[in-house]
């Protein structure tokens, strides 16, 4: 075990441990703590020779953990160093303001702590006792029986002697100043490489000799990198657009795909639709026996609005794109529905599991109480108007109700047997809109 201990606090593990074995090798023995809490509990009950603090740490920073151990009278004798990567005239005077001796930095070199543990007399001075007895050439210290004085020795002072003393001062003084050297060369090498600037171009390269910064710098293909570097910039533009063009490609196939899938995903919500055939296919095609485009209605529903009014836009728009001209007839009919309710509650679709013979009323009476005017809601009544302003004319919307015998589903035979569900299936197909090109 060594003669002196140390304290070293420090919130970082692997601080602790190398700065530890540094103070090992000069045989003191080392207790650490991780935060300067934990220090100043040590301090209740032990007393080190020397504390080593860092500075950021959680909770109580090194600055106030020196402040409160120089304020406690039974720990103010203690030295102090600071162990942190602060630097600066202006923190180590703070931290020699609060009682700190100085400041070791964490990028230590063993020479930066022999000359820390020499200022705190925690290790021997460099010279031997017998290099601290100067004696006289062939000169004999007796004691009172003729003996030899205890500890010293008759050594006489040559110019090897000498010359071994001022070596060794030579080497502790070149050995301080080399490692202050290669810290501020590392510093300034990095300020450098950072902010170096690019020689001026078309300068001669061998106008004059370059120092080893400048030469690294001088060596680097920086013109190379720049042209591969816009290459690559110029690859990745032209990869980029294609994919956009390819994107663009695939976008309209699948535009055309769901214009081509309409009429099916319609029925999926709950409408039949009959696609419109194409402009100018053949004569039949815009003849008024056409096929008509046919949209069912929800029960209770608005016939002309909605998904309706929707699929009369799109229509309209793409009639007045392709420059139409005619007559777009629709025409909306009535499905009579299987109901249960009354006239001052209202209606609702009876249960399909339900006997048709319990019906309360079969009608449409939502659909019966509205005016031929009615029928016609202000969107649609917008819409004909802006299509008619839009072609001068050329195509015009007629409105109209259709004949009731006109069925698009037969109503199920009446029998005993017959369900509300049966009958209202039929009355869904039947309640329906239709558009036909004139």
């Amino acid at each position: 075990m060594g003669a002196k201990r140390a304290l070293i606090v420090d919130d970082s593990k692997s601080a602790r441990l190398f700065l530890a074995r540094v103070l090992e090798k000069y045989d003191i023995d080392v207790d650490s703590a991780e935060s300067a809490e934990a220090a100043i509990d040590y301090l209740t009950s032990n007393r080190p020779d020397v504390i080593f603090m860092d500075h950021m740490m959680p909770g109580m920073d090194g600055l106030q953990a020196v402040q409160a151990i120089k304020n406690d009278p039974r720990t103010a004798t203690i030295p102090i160093m600071m162990y942190t990567s602060q630097e600066g005239e202006l923190y180590l005077g703070q931290a020699r303001a609060l009682g700190a001796l100085g400041v070791l930095p964490k990028q230590i070199k063993p020479t930066d702590v022999s000359k820390v543990l020499y200022q705190l007399h925690l290790v021997p001075d460099r010279r031997t006792p017998e290099q601290s007895s100067f004696t006289p050439l062939n000169v004999r210290v007796e004691g009172e029986a003729g003996e030899l004085a205890p500890g010293i020795m008759s050594k006489p002072l040559t110019d090897s002697a000498l010359r071994e003393h001022f070596a060794e001062l030579r080497r502790a003084l070149v050995a301080g100043v080399d490692t202050q050297t290669d810290r501020i060369t590392a510093e300034v090498r990095a300020l450098l490489l950072e902010s170096l600037p690019q020689p001026p171009p078309g300068a001669p390269a061998e106008a004059a000799p370059l120092p080893p910064l400048r030469r690294v710098a001088a060596h680097t293909p920086w013109p190379w990198l720049t042209a591969c570097l816009a290459l690559a910039l110029a690859l990745a533009s032209t990869a980029l657009w294609w994919r956009n063009v390819r994107v663009l490609e695939s976008l309209s196939a699948e535009v055309a795909q769901l214009r081509a899938q309409k009429s099916a995903a319609l029925p999926a919500l709950g409408m039949n639709v009959v696609p419109v055939p194409a402009p100018a296919a053949s004569a039949a095609a815009a003849a008024p026996e056409a096929r008509p485009i046919v949209v069912t209605v929800p029960y209770g529903a608005e016939a002309l609005g909605g998904a309706r009014l929707e699929v009369i836009r799109n229509l309209l728009a793409r009639l007045t794109a392709q420059k139409q001209t005619g007559v777009v007839d629709i025409r909306t009919f009535a499905g009579r529905f299987c109901l249960m309710g009354n006239g001052t509650d209202g209606y609702s679709l009876a249960p399909d599991e339900m006997l048709f013979s319990r019906c309360d009323i079969v009608g449409n009476p939502s659909d019966e109480a509205l005016s031929p005017a009615q029928r016609t809601p202000l969107a649609l009544a917008n819409l004909i108007g802006g299509t008619r302003s839009s072609t001068n004319g050329a195509l015009t919307v007629k409105v109209a109700q259709g004949e009731p015998a006109n069925l698009a589903m037969p109503y199920p035979s009446v029998a005993s047997d017959l369900t509300a569900g049966e009958w209202n299936r039929a009355a869904i197909a039947n309640n329906r809109i239709e558009i036909r090109l004139h």
